[in-house]
């Protein structure tokens, strides 16, 4: 397992968002251009660090770090989540029959409505979170190492030289489960 030293000011989560309907968009370059503007917009307001991210298409796999003190992570998530939402092409939003409870709390199609969160415990769990969030283009099948899916910040862990361009090569070199 990589090695990952780092000074922790507040808590440390790791979420998983999913599309609606598990729909392979959220990689397609307006979603894309969207959900970077949206962070960073929310990130001026309401600051947090993004420790790792990886984007695929049907779902996000991320660990922040919120300031000393600051648990809010789901008013961040609200937020970002509605302005991709808003902002998306109106193709994205193509009818679909939903159910009253998703009519009653306006929900989008570009989203499902809840969010995995998990608070990160110590640097051993950072770790192995770490290591699923860069392994996970590689275990879907969406390329054939870390290094050749362009939407992670495995590239910034390998300029940084935590880890090396050949780490997380294929499903054989490590399997990278969180339970």
């Amino acid at each position: 397992m990589s090695q990952y030293r780092r000074a922790r000011t507040g808590s440390t989560y790791f979420f998983t968002l999913v599309s609606y309907e598990r729909r392979p968009i959220l990689c397609d370059p307006p979603i894309r251009n969207l959900l970077r503007l949206a962070v960073q917009n929310v990130r001026v307001r309401r600051p947090f660090t993004i420790d790792a991210w990886v984007l695929l298409p049907d779902h996000v796999h991320c660990i922040w770090t919120l300031p000393e003190g600051d648990t809010d992570y789901s008013t961040r998530w609200a937020q970002i989540k509605r302005t991709v939402s808003r902002f998306c092409d109106p193709d994205m939003h193509v009818p679909r029959p939903t159910s009253e409870s998703r009519r009653k709390h306006r929900d989008s199609v570009i989203w499902q409505r809840r969010f995995y969160e998990h608070q990160i415990r110590d640097e051993d769990d950072f770790a192995r979170h770490v290591d699923y969030v860069h392994f996970n283009p590689v275990r879907h099948g969406h390329a054939s190492s870390a290094a050749a899916w362009p939407f992670s910040t495995f590239h910034r862990y390998v300029r940084a030289g935590m880890l090396s361009t050949d780490w997380g090569g294929s499903m054989h070199t490590a399997e990278m489960d969180l339970e």
